[in-house]
């Protein structure tokens, strides 16, 4: 299984997209500083993930996200009402 994320900087409130088979495990490298290109934004917190059968198809999402009409998905979906961010 693979996973797409988005997670979102406590400190400045940038999003990231990344993908992993374990999510958990990739946050705790992104909060512990091991990612170069989130290692100044930390601390990080989950803001959504979905799952993938293939590396393929989560692949195509994250490419799909990092775009910038997937970049207003992410920013709807953060400004909507009873969204899971907190």
């Amino acid at each position: 299984m693979y996973f797409v994320y988005v997670i979102r900087s406590e400190a400045n409130g940038w999003f990231y997209v990344g993908m992993s088979t374990d999510v958990s495990k990739r946050l705790l490298e992104h909060n512990s500083g091991k990612t170069k290109s989130t290692k100044p934004h930390k601390p990080w917190k989950l803001f959504f993930f979905e799952s993938f059968a293939t590396r393929l198809e989560a692949r195509k999402r994250e490419v799909y996200l990092k775009s910038g009409i997937g970049k207003e998905y992410i920013k709807d979906k953060w400004s909507r009402p009873g969204s899971s961010a907190g």
